[in-house]
């Protein structure tokens, strides 16, 4: 029996349950595709390479997990918001033995990821439309390794996702060695990333930082990856030579650097 032909992406504009979404090719990579969702950059996917992560804060985010379990560890993974599946195709390959589910707001955004990109399927891949708060405050306890949060309203994180609140019941979800990471959008007075900081600070014993120079500086706008945990978080030494070695270096802070960075920022809450 002949195999069914694998899945292809098309270029255009899509109507999708929140608006619409745009798939067009990267001139740059004859196999890769660019997901835009109500025109902001959402996601990029290599057909041939799982393993390629073209957006800056997906690789470190990769990197910061990937330093923290062995490839053969059975990861169990929540990731809030979906876009193209990225990060969740990325896992699926580098820890072959991850269990993960993919929380999507948009109901036909997520048909047509499944439709044009060769993604794995459940119990690999699983992707559950439905509002992430509400996900995961469905979930059991202690039921995750790992949660991720890269949920944008535009430009913006839903506020009821940034709260103490939230974050409290995030954790609840997460084993006791578990990780909450968070991408945070932000502007140069860099307000949201320290008020992030200090709301997963006050819950986790552990906190890092992932971002390049510029946005530390307040340069400029850009995204910055918030980790905590209960555990040691993101002290291998290799861990932060590889990140400086990227396309775009990054610097990593550790936590006596987050919670001063975050010193005096009023926590978020509901």
């Amino acid at each position: 029996m002949a195999r069914a032909a694998a899945p292809q992406p098309v270029y255009g504009e899509f109507p999708i349950d929140t608006g619409t979404c745009e798939l067009e090719p990267d001139p740059y990579n004859s196999n890769g595709w660019v997901l835009r969702i109500n025109g902001v950059p959402s996601s990029h996917i290599d057909l041939t390479d799982p393993l390629r992560l073209d957006f800056e804060y997906m690789r470190w985010t990769a990197s910061l997990v990937d330093a923290r379990w062995e490839a053969q560890a059975k990861l169990r993974v929540l990731h809030l918001g979906g876009g193209a599946c990225t990060l969740a195709r990325y896992f699926a390959t580098a820890h072959p033995h991850a269990r993960q589910v993919v929380v999507e707001l948009d109901g036909r955004l997520a048909e047509l990821v499944r439709e044009w990109f060769d993604l794995p399927r459940a119990p690999l891949v699983r992707i559950r439309v439905g509002e992430a708060r509400e996900v995961t405050q469905s979930l059991s306890a202690s039921s995750r390794d790992l949660v991720i949060r890269d949920v944008f309203a535009g430009s913006l994180t839903p506020q009821a996702l940034t709260t103490v609140e939230f974050t409290r019941e995030a954790k609840d979800v997460l084993a006791p060695d578990g990780v909450y990471l968070v991408n945070c959008g932000d502007r140069p007075d860099l307000k949201m990333a320290r008020r992030e900081a200090a709301t997963i600070g006050s819950l986790f014993q552990h906190l890092v930082i992932i971002a390049d120079p510029a946005m530390l500086k307040g340069r400029r706008h850009g995204n910055v990856i918030i980790a905590g945990s209960d555990a040691p978080l993101g002290d291998s030494p290799s861990l932060a030579r590889e990140l400086l070695g990227g396309g775009v270096p990054a610097h990593l802070w550790q936590d006596a650097q987050v919670r001063k960075f975050a010193a005096g920022a009023q926590v978020l809450r509901d």
